[in-house]
């Protein structure tokens, strides 16, 4: 099988040759198949990814890893994103569910593990849980720069395990800025932006001009975060919003 498989890669490498160029023109990383990644990636992906059959693979190994993940099998989790992503590097799908599994099911699972009874050694795991999955959202953005769903995870991910506002600010706002960003990530670049010392008036300003935008931009905690901030900077009550109670907003 393995023989055929090459010899149906060699069969269609002048097409993948011909259509290279427009792969690069869609930021496709080239990835180089060499001894070393070989070994990071097993045989068969390796195999696959000479042969033509990366996208089939690549899906196969996504699979697999749904099953390692039921059986909480986290460094073979690991190893098949590691190969599916490296197959597929337009994946969005593929690069966020993994950043998941490490960042959220992983990090969560070393904390509460009942073989290793103390703490500071479950803390130190959870964190290099937290960097894996840092790194699967870094190097997929590398690969698809024109994707809002990646930076707006690397954005959560900040926000909800760092507690890194500042970071979490800044990668709501670069998704916000791309096309097909959903309509809460400038928002949310402003709630996060809100909660750093030093970017207070920053902050109030793009609440301000998200509230001037009209009904549909005014949710409780814009308004809530709006109102606190005109506190924080003394603006003057003629400037500030009137006649709203954000406990009646939220009921």
């Amino acid at each position: 099988m393995i023989l055929g498989l090459v010899l149906f890669g060699a069969a269609k490498l002048p097409v993948e040759q011909a259509i290279s160029m427009t792969h690069r023109q869609l930021y496709f990383r080239a990835v180089d198949f060499n001894p070393a990644l070989r070994d990071q990636i097993g045989q068969l992906a390796f195999i696959a990814g000479l042969s033509g059959f990366r996208s089939l693979v690549a899906d196969l190994l996504f699979v697999q890893a749904y099953v390692a993940w039921e059986r909480t099998e986290w460094g073979r989790v690991l190893f098949l994103f590691q190969q599916a992503t490296t197959l597929q590097p337009r994946a969005v799908l593929f690069w966020d569910t993994a950043a998941w599994h490490m960042a959220w099911n992983a990090s969560a699972a070393a904390m509460r593990d009942p073989k290793q009874p103390r703490l500071a050694l479950r803390i130190k795991a959870q964190r290099e849980y937290f960097q894996l999955g840092k790194d699967f959202l870094e190097r997929g953005i590398k690969n698809n720069p024109d994707r809002p769903q990646l930076y707006e995870a690397l954005a959560r991910l900040y926000r909800d395990k760092y507690d890194d506002h500042e970071h979490a600010a800044e990668f709501f706002a670069k998704a916000a800025g791309l096309p097909g960003a959903p309509g809460y990530a400038k928002r949310f670049a402003a709630y996060e932006l809100s909660s750093c010392e030093g970017h207070e008036r920053e902050a109030y300003d793009r609440l301000h001009a998200l509230y001037a935008m009209g009904e549909s931009e005014r949710p409780p905690t814009l308004i809530r975060l709006l109102q606190k901030l005109e506190t924080r900077l003394a603006i003057p009550p003629e400037q500030r919003i009137r006649g709203i109670d954000v406990k009646s907003l939220e009921r």
